[in-house]
C-alpha cells in the first residue's frame, strides 16, 4: 500500500478515489492534484510507479494542508472563537449547532437523545392472554 501524508491509500481503486482517503482531500482537490502531477485519473493506484508517487507526495506536502496540520488548524480556530467569546465559540463550547440550524425539534444528534417525558421512547407493554 502506498503511503502519502501518513495515510495508507488503497491499491485496488482508481487514484482519484484513493487520494480522498487522506483527510483534507476531496474529489475535486484530488482531480486538481492529479492534473498538476500529470497523472491519469482513471489509473489504478497499484499501477503507479515510484516517480509518480513521489510527484504526488511532493505536491500534497508542499501545497496543501492535510491530516495533522489541518486538524491542528481547525482545532486552533475553534479554540480562538471560544476565547474571544463569539457566538460561534459559545455554540461550540455548548455542543450545539454552529451554523444557524434550528434546535427546537431537530439537532438530536448534537444535543443528545434527551427524553422530556417518562413515556417517551418506551415500548408498549405486551398484552397477556
Amino acid at each position: 500500500m502506498p503511503r502519502i501524508s501518513n495515510t495508507d491509500i488503497p491499491e485496488n481503486k482508481h487514484i482519484v478515489i484513493s487520494l480522498t482517503y487522506i483527510y483534507g482531500i476531496g474529489r475535486v482537490l484530488a482531480e486538481r492534484i492529479l492534473k498538476k502531477a500529470k497523472i491519469d485519473c482513471r489509473k489504478k493506484t497499484s499501477l503507479l510507479n515510484n516517480e509518480e508517487l513521489s510527484r504526488l507526495r511532493n505536491i500534497i506536502q508542499e501545497e496543501y494542508k492535510t491530516e495533522g496540520r489541518l486538524r491542528e488548524e481547525i482545532r486552533s480556530n475553534i479554540s480562538r472563537l471560544k476565547e474571544i467569546h463569539s457566538y460561534r465559540g459559545l455554540r461550540h463550547s455548548r455542543n450545539l449547532p454552529t451554523r444557524g440550524q434550528n434546535t427546537r425539534q431537530n439537532a438530536r444528534t448534537v444535543r443528545g437523545n434527551v427524553r422530556r417525558t417518562v413515556a417517551t421512547g418506551q415500548r408498549k407493554a405486551t398484552a397477556k392472554t
